[in-house]
């Protein structure tokens, strides 16, 4: 059997250390689209050694920036090919502003497996440390094995949707770039997906399509620079769902909807009839928004 929650639920995964420099972070913020004014004193703050505040979402790629493999799903009670699995959702908690270097350890197990019929769903949680015990972050990620169901798992709990009772109280676009793919790929991800036109139409798509982790980057950047001013370090946590594909050059717009010192949002393809890209999202900060 590929799955085996008995096995797998509380299975610890093999932990590894791992190091960032300024020039990493710089390079991961560029490929979000940041420094596009460079006479912006708030895209300097991602741009330039002076003064650098690192975004959450760096803490999600950080560990993988050097890694090139694909990775394997194949954990204590789980094997599954990876052409059937499909990134669900990611959050990331930071314990304290993420330094512009350093070097931590990352430690991940298997919370939870659920059961959904045609598919199974696993949930893995990541804690980062630094050497010196220091708690730095923690990550939460599902993956969608498709066709991998039906192993007599729970079900698990229903999504609760976000439902505003109100109009947005602000709705802003994000142009992405024709390279943004290939400029992101450098982050770790070398997956050809999303940078071979012939491999992307094999898999069904008409061009490489924009990495996932990209577009939640990109939003969370745009919702920090929207609400916080652009100032990294008071951003508490950033989840979403994965819910669409984004093609390189498109337009993201995203709508948010303040709530004490959380923001929830939404982000579609404004130019495909807004095609749901991210939902669930919600940025938790220090403090409340200031639009």
């Amino acid at each position: 059997m590929p799955i085996d929650p008995k096995v797998a639920i509380g299975a610890e995964l093999p932990g590894t250390s791992f190091t960032w420099t300024a020039s990493d972070v710089l390079l991961y913020h560029l490929a979000l689209g940041a420094g596009a004014d460079p006479t912006s004193p708030r895209e300097l703050r991602y741009a330039l050694e002076d003064d650098l505040r690192v975004l959450p979402t760096f803490g999600v790629v950080a560990p993988s920036l050097r890694v090139f493999e694909p990775p394997s799903v194949s954990f204590p009670g789980i094997s599954v090919d990876l052409a059937k699995v499909l990134h669900g959702s990611q959050g990331i908690t930071v314990h304290g502003p993420i330094p512009a270097d350093g070097k931590a350890r990352i430690d991940s197990r298997i919370v939870e497996v659920w059961d959904k019929g045609k598919a199974a769903v696993i949930v893995q949680e990541a804690t980062a440390t630094s050497p010196e015990g220091v708690l730095l972050w923690t990550t939460r990620s599902s993956i969608f094995a498709r066709g991998e169901g039906g192993f007599g798992g729970e079900r698990g709990p229903a999504t609760v949707a976000f439902e505003p009772s109100r109009e947005p109280d602000l709705v802003i676009d994000t142009p992405t770039l024709p390279q943004q793919a290939l400029l992101y790929r450098l982050c770790g991800d070398r997956n050809p997906l999303h940078a071979s036109p012939e491999f992307a139409a094999a898999a069904g798509f008409p061009a490489p399509i924009l990495h996932g982790l990209c577009t939640y980057g990109i939003v969370a950047k745009a919702i920090t620079d929207a609400a916080l001013d652009g100032d990294a370090t008071r951003v508490r946590s950033f989840e979403a769902r994965f819910a669409g594909v984004v093609y390189p050059g498109e337009t993201l717009r995203t709508s948010m909807w303040a709530d004490g010192d959380k923001i929830h949002a939404t982000s579609v393809v404004a130019s495909r009839d807004d095609t749901p890209v991210l939902s669930g999202i919600t940025l938790a900060a220090t403090e409340s928004a200031r639009w």
